[in-house]
């Protein structure tokens, strides 16, 4: 076997007659590792601080909107928050509203009330149905529905958003409510027709406005009479316009305005 062959300055050649490539040391490469690191970790700082305020303001321009579609396009509303048992639209300033049940009051011109959104969360088929749907104490119906969150099946579940004839079926229908299929319909007070293929979304959706009521029915009606009466501590506020991008007084952004609180169960298989 012949010596290795010399390359200029005396180092040896590897097989293919280059010289050998210098060592890195590790300290090196965990420092290139750390500097790579700490730039990924400020680009996803930037692009979150950047981002935020865009999800909050769409999160706000769609409550608002949801919130004038269930009440049939109120003059304005206020957020009201569940304090030791009873709703107020002025919860101390010590007070952590972002946790607090809510509901979205809606008055005519005149400052009279038009009805209450209240919002909801179960499980259908597929994933969490989030919604919000107008409720009026005075008579006990319901008067609107909109889905605000959904993962359901395509073509099949998620109709409960996209099929107008059964959104239609939560305008003035008694609480509580009870799901049907067409065939069977009576016509009785409460009664609401699921989507044939789709009765298990159907389902959750009626699930999740009458567990919300149960829950909380009583302090609605109890701020409801309160404010029929005039004993409110604050005066209607008026509103932006649907879709204008502005949050509207105590309304609230995020996840916490758009939260359901728990319901009695999810939808059954």
């Amino acid at each position: 076997m012949s010596a290795p062959e010399l390359v200029r300055g005396g180092a040896p050649a590897d097989a293919s007659g280059h010289p050998p490539r210098p060592g890195v040391s590790s300290a090196r490469l965990i420092a290139t590792l750390a500097v790579a690191g700490a730039l990924a970790g400020l680009v996803l700082v930037l692009v979150h601080q950047w981002a935020e305020p865009r999800i909050q303001a769409h999160q706000a321009r769609a409550l608002s909107e949801a919130v004038y579609e269930v009440l049939a396009a109120p003059a304005s509303y206020r957020t009201a928050f569940l304090v030791d048992g009873a709703f107020t639209t002025t919860p101390s300033a010590a007070a952590d509203t972002t946790s607090l049940e809510r509901i979205y009051v809606g008055y005519d011109e005149g400052g009279r009330l038009l009805g209450v959104a209240v919002a909801g969360a179960e499980p259908g088929f597929q994933d969490v149905i989030r919604l919000l749907f107008g409720y009026d104490p005075e008579r006990g119906q319901v008067v609107g529905m909109k889905v605000l969150e959904s993962k359901e099946t395509p073509g099949l579940g998620d109709k409960i958003e996209k099929d107008s004839s059964f959104v239609a079926e939560f305008a003035d229908v008694a609480a509580p409510l009870v799901g049907v299929t067409p065939l069977r319909a009576k016509g009785a007070e409460g009664e609401v027709d699921m989507i044939t293929g789709a009765t298990i979304s159907s389902r959750a959706v009626i699930a999740i406005i009458n567990h919300r009521l149960e829950s909380l029915d009583r302090p609605i009606r109890e701020f409801w009479m309160r404010e029929a009466a005039g004993v409110a501590t604050a005066a209607p506020v008026e509103d932006q316009a649907p879709g204008s991008g502005t949050t509207p007084p105590g309304a609230g952004t995020g996840a916490a305005a758009l939260r359901g609180g728990g319901g009695g169960g999810g939808a059954g298989r």
